[in-house]
């Protein structure tokens, strides 16, 4: 609607007509009552739209599903408990059991777990490659039950910056849905629809938020894919019993999202708060401010940490010279890599502790991606369900030491960070 994302940030997702409030009401209930009975059977029909139980849908949450979809430049968004619900109903929403997806394997700990474990026992099952995986060899791995392909615009906390050419014509050539997790990159800096992502997904709990205070997750439908006839998507082709015979393919452009939500998430009711679509809207609105500070202040962090004798090396993808430095300056808006730097201190897991017992600033936490800078030793939190074998497949060698850079002025985020990283090695 605006040409300027940094407008669509402010003002998406809601427009108060005359008399109305001018910030997006908190809808704080779980009913909408309606005159006569017909009114409320035909919603349940969708036959009409509105809201009528915020289990489906709630006016609070509308507004920020609005402003993500507008922001993605998508179809139709729905918000989610989490990011690992949003991840999960993605998949139970092309997947049932006996098929199959692909995964990269340099992707978040929890998601990884949910793919590599959970999902199995329920019989769906998940094939690992490498971002760096060839092409033919992705393709080996294609089958008639392969429903999905999904990747990380960013790795958590790998790094790495998805091939986004690679897997896009994979997808397009096998008319498979390629899923994007978006979380660390967000919106402002890239946008997955436009270089052949299908699906995004995020959990809105990190930048979306910024402030570390909603746990929550948003699907963004991209309206980009063709389920009509498809083979591959019995699901949205055959007609849905509790639906009178539906078939979700005929809705074209909103096909998926409207069977995530009356289906998908009918059933498993992962449903984020009125509040939290509320503060997540909110924090929305600086998004385009946060992305420019938060990837400045990591850029010269990083640069600082690279020369420094306790860093055997950094990962952060808008340094010169790094592995991914091509791809984040074709796929990333301006080269910036949001707030997430990675490195490996000497010493390994004893220097790892030592580095985080001394920082003032940076605090313990199982987080990223807020105002406040953080930090975390992965192979001992988020991915300590994992073997050595799984961690290095993931891009998360044990000395990896995982730093948020937030919003505080870079002179204290240096003085912090460098002088951990002196006292680490004593």
């Amino acid at each position: 609607m605006y040409k300027s994302i940094d407008t669509e940030c402010v003002q998406s997702g809601y427009a108060p007509a005359n008399g109305e409030p001018r910030v997006l009401p908190i809808i704080q209930s779980t009913t909408f009552a309606y005159d006569t009975p017909e009114e409320m059977g035909a919603l349940f029909d969708l036959k009409k739209e509105g809201f009528f139980y915020t289990r489906i849908s709630n006016p609070t949450s509308d507004g920020l599903e609005k402003k993500l979809t507008a922001l993605e430049g998508g179809s139709g968004a729905m918000t989610t408990a989490s990011g690992m619900s949003a991840t999960a109903l993605a998949i139970f929403n092309l997947a049932a059991a006996g098929d199959n997806f692909i995964s990269v394997s340099t992707i978040y700990g929890g998601t990884y777990n949910l793919f590599n474990i959970t999902l199995r026992r329920l019989g769906i099952d998940c094939r690992f490659v490498s971002n760096d995986t060839p092409a033919e060899q992705i393709e080996k791995l294609v089958d008639d039950r392969t429903r999905a392909i999904f990747i990380e615009t960013i790795a958590n906390p790998a790094g790495v910056i998805a091939d986004f050419g690679k897997f896009a014509a994979i997808a397009e050539k096998y008319g498979i849905v390629l899923i994007c997790d978006n979380t660390i990159a967000t919106p402002v800096l890239c946008r997955p629809f436009e270089w052949g992502a299908n699906v995004v997904v995020h959990s809105s709990t990190k930048y979306l938020d910024g402030h570390a205070t909603s746990v929550g997750g948003i699907i963004v439908d991209g309206g980009n894919f063709a389920y009509k006839g498809n083979p591959r998507y019995p699901l949205f082709n055959a007609p849905d019993e509790s639906y009178h015979g539906l078939v979700f393919a005929d809705a074209g452009k909103s096909a998926f999202i409207l069977r995530v939500r009356t289906v998908i998430n009918r059933d498993f009711g992962a449903v984020m708060s009125p509040m939290n679509a509320f503060l997540t809207n909110l924090g929305c609105e600086t998004l385009h401010l946060r992305m420019q500070r938060h990837s400045e202040n990591a850029l010269k962090l990083a640069i600082a940490m690279k020369k420094h004798p306790a860093v055997e090396w950094v990962k952060y993808a808008s340094l010169e010279g790094d592995a991914d430095y091509g791809r984040a300056n074709k796929y990333l808006k301006d080269g910036l890599a949001a707030g997430m730097v990675s490195f490996g201190i000497k010493g390994g897991r004893e220097a790892a502790a030592k580095f985080q017992k001394e920082l003032r600033l940076f605090r313990i936490v199982t987080h990223i991606a807020d105002a406040r800078s953080c930090v975390l030793h992965p192979a001992s939190t988020t991915h300590r369900q994992l073997s050595d074998a799984d961690l290095a497949a993931a891009g998360v060698p044990v000395n990896l030491i995982r730093l948020s850079v937030g919003l505080e002025g870079i002179e204290d985020v240096l003085q912090d960070v460098i002088g951990a990283l002196d006292a680490s090695q004593k």
